[in-house]
């Protein structure tokens, strides 16, 4: 017979299960049931209420016990109920990382706050997000203004084809751009108007 309310803590220890038992997709299949969804934000918590989560899934409470034992066996959740953060920093670590920013994307003339910006939006060189906030946009667009020659004229769908090399939405940062002023359009025709200019010296003789 199971006793309704919170669980108590539980001094059996089951071994949790390896990375190389249980790889990123059987802990994504593991921790996507609603149910052990629960279990894993009460354990963060700190209590486990057996009851109100079998009573909000609408199961019996066997049923809560049996997954509980499945993120235990996982090392998910320890013998007190806890969630074993390491494990879940275990897992993180062993999912694909995205490659950082080209270093061919970042030259010169940009302050460390703007290489960061441009760190976290651009991997390898595709740019996986356009900013929310304009400083954060504006940083992003003048690095893309510079894929444009000044006092070059460009047909729309060369501007259309330069920008999703970078994102799909190419017409969003399109518009960005000409918003900002950094590129002006007329009659179907772009060309840069703003954004820095790297200065190249001519060697002296």
């Amino acid at each position: 017979m199971f006793t309704a309310g919170t669980l108590s803590a539980d001094r059996t220890t089951t071994k949790p299960l390896s990375l190389g038992t249980m790889n990123v997709r059987d802990f994504v299949g593991l921790a996507l049931s609603p149910i052990r969804l629960s279990l894993l934000g009460r354990a963060a918590e700190g209590t486990i209420d057996v009851a109100a989560i079998a009573a909000g899934h609408r199961v019996a409470e066997r049923t809560v016990l049996v997954e509980l034992g499945k993120l235990r066996s996982a090392g998910l959740i320890d013998g007190n109920n806890h969630l074993v953060r390491a494990r879940l920093r275990e897992v993180a670590m062993a999912l694909p990382q995205d490659p950082p920013i080209d270093p061919e994307l970042v030259g010169e003339g940009w302050t460390s706050e703007e290489a960061d910006v441009l760190a976290r939006f651009f991997s390898g060189d595709r740019l996986v997000g356009i900013p929310a906030a304009r400083a954060k946009r504006l940083v992003v667009l003048e690095r893309l203004a510079q894929e444009f020659e000044p006092g070059v004229r460009y047909q729309e769908p060369e501007v259309n084809f330069r920008l999703q090399l970078f994102h799909p939405d190419y017409a969003a940062l399109r518009r960005y751009l000409v918003d900002e002023g950094l590129m002006t359009r007329a009659e179907g025709v772009y060309w840069r108007t703003g954004g820095r200019y790297l200065v190249t010296e001519t060697p002296t003789e």
